[in-house]
């Protein structure tokens, strides 16, 4: 991959000349070594490991919209003649982003928190805003000396905490790209909603809903013990009454055509009933401690007071004082026929080995951890066709007991469990006289935070209450 490189020696002033581009929105030079069919073909390759690592939402009514607003947007942007690619995935997480080549991707997650398709576009034009500009091409340095698919897990699920554990790669994309480009992104992505006959400062609504959910998220993640989600283009980047994004917002009111449009909001709100709310089955679904997943027909139990993130490659478990770490993996068996076998052909320097539960093995090996090189207990259990592997490693010593507990709970679902392991949904239903956030909180399936929850569903956060005759998103 062919790096962004900003030298500032004088004596390679004509080597920095001859990798000039103009920037394709401000006209000015950019210094990239990085022409626009090395973008085209990155972006590309990018596409493909973001489709090995995610899966993609299966809703075809829902992915039409987002394709449709998605073109719509781009064509009236700077790159139009970029062939934009947009993609839901099937993520709960409340994120966005964009990789060179015009490739936009959304989460299913943040949708749930939207109620128009204004506030769709406005998303997806801060996006297309991003691309135009070439942020993540100006992004690509010398210092960005990692693999690009830890970036991408990185950015896909908004966990600073879990790409520690892995790498430092990918911080610039999670947490945005600096404040001037994300006002840059704004600015675009404006400017497009004026293009297509938007009202432009519907981006700022768009910011107050992801204002409201990065509060509830810090809330949450105080309480919790653990560090913050938020979607990249807003953590720690836009006060709430932010006076220069209002001004760059409301500066492509020039940008305005003619035949203003405005969408119907119940139209959108029927598009989004039945989406999968949380986890969806095929990810496994994470209640409290427990982590249920039906196609496997799986359980596994988490020791009280650990954290676990629900990645899509691995679980991932942090105890409170965060210095304690389990990692669990479905992996093939290949031609071990035991767990005893899988182990000795997968790990070396095996020691301490031992039977674990039912039909388990485990034993000692070394290796690097966040914490530095120094011995991990791991794990190998057989679950029908594959292999459960499982990692346990601590800052100081290993953590035996929360590990073979970890390892001794899994097994098959039980017919109450098959319930549990079903993902949640949003219904969207219409109030009636007397209904208030509390009361539908009581019919909604969600195990913590009701009221705020539905809340942010629907524009209520923090404290408003729904009008009889309102469509409004439950989840069940």
């Amino acid at each position: 991959m062919r790096m962004l490189i900003k030298f500032t020696a004088i004596p390679l002033l004509l080597i920095v000349l001859s990798g000039c581009a103009t920037n394709p929105v401000t006209g000015s030079p950019d210094v990239v070594f990085m022409s626009e069919s090395d973008e085209v073909e990155l972006g590309k390759k990018t596409h493909a490991d973001v489709l090995k690592q995610y899966t993609v939402y299966e809703n075809p009514e829902v992915q039409a919209l987002v394709e449709k607003l998605g073109k719509e947007l781009a064509a009236s942007s700077h790159r139009s003649h970029l062939d934009f690619t947009f993609t839901v995935l099937d993520s709960p997480q409340v994120n966005a982003f964009a990789t060179p080549g015009g490739y936009i991707y959304i989460t299913r997650g943040i949708m749930a928190y939207m109620n128009n398709e204004e506030q769709l576009a406005g998303v997806l034009g801060h996006e297309i805003g991003h691309v135009t500009a070439r942020h993540s091409v100006r992004q690509h340095s010398a210092q960005t000396a990692t693999s690009l698919a830890t970036m991408i897990a990185a950015i896909a699920t908004g966990s600073n905490s879990v790409g520690q554990m892995t790498s430092q790669a990918g911080q610039a994309l999670v947490s945005g790209y600096g404040r001037s480009h994300e006002l840059e992104a704004d600015r675009l992505g404006a400017e497009y909603l004026a293009g297509i006959g938007y009202d432009p400062e519907m981006m700022l609504g768009v910011v107050g809903i992801l204002k409201d959910q990065e509060a509830f998220e810090l809330q949450q993640a105080k309480e919790e013990g653990r560090e913050p989600r938020a979607y990249h283009g807003l953590f720690s980047t836009h006060p709430r009454n932010d006076q220069r994004l209002q001004e760059v917002v409301r500066a492509a009111e020039k940008f305005k055509i003619p035949n203003a449009r405005r969408s119907d909001p119940e139209t959108f709100l029927a598009l989004m009933d039945d989406v999968t709310f949380g986890n969806s089955e095929d990810q496994g679904v994470l209640r409290d401690n427990h982590f249920y997943h039906k196609p496997l027909d799986l359980v596994i139990h988490f020791p009280q007071g650990w954290k676990v993130d629900n990645q899509p490659t691995q679980l991932v478990a942090l105890n409170s004082a965060q210095d304690a770490a389990m990692l669990v993996q479905l992996r093939q068996p290949g031609k071990a026929t035991t767990p005893q076998q899988f182990l000795r052909n997968n790990f070396k320097n095996l020691r301490s080995g031992q039977a674990v539960g039912g039909d388990g093995y485990a034993a000692v090996t070394d290796a690097k951890t966040p914490f530095g090189q120094g011995p991990v207990r791991v794990a190998a259990v057989f679950h029908q066709d594959n292999v459960l592997v499982v990692s346990g490693f601590a800052r100081s010593g290993l953590p035996d007991r929360a590990f073979f507990e970890t390892v001794e709970s899994v097994r098959e679902l039980n017919n109450a469990e098959q319930k549990l392991a079903s993902a949640r949904r949003i219904k969207t239903v219409r109030t009636r006289p007397g209904d208030t956030i509390r009361s539908l909180a009581a019919r909604s399936n969600i195990d913590r935070h009701a009221e705020d929850q539905l809340r942010l569903l629907n524009g209520l956060y923090p404290d408003g209450e729904p009008v009889p005759g309102q469509l409004v998103k439950l989840v069940q």
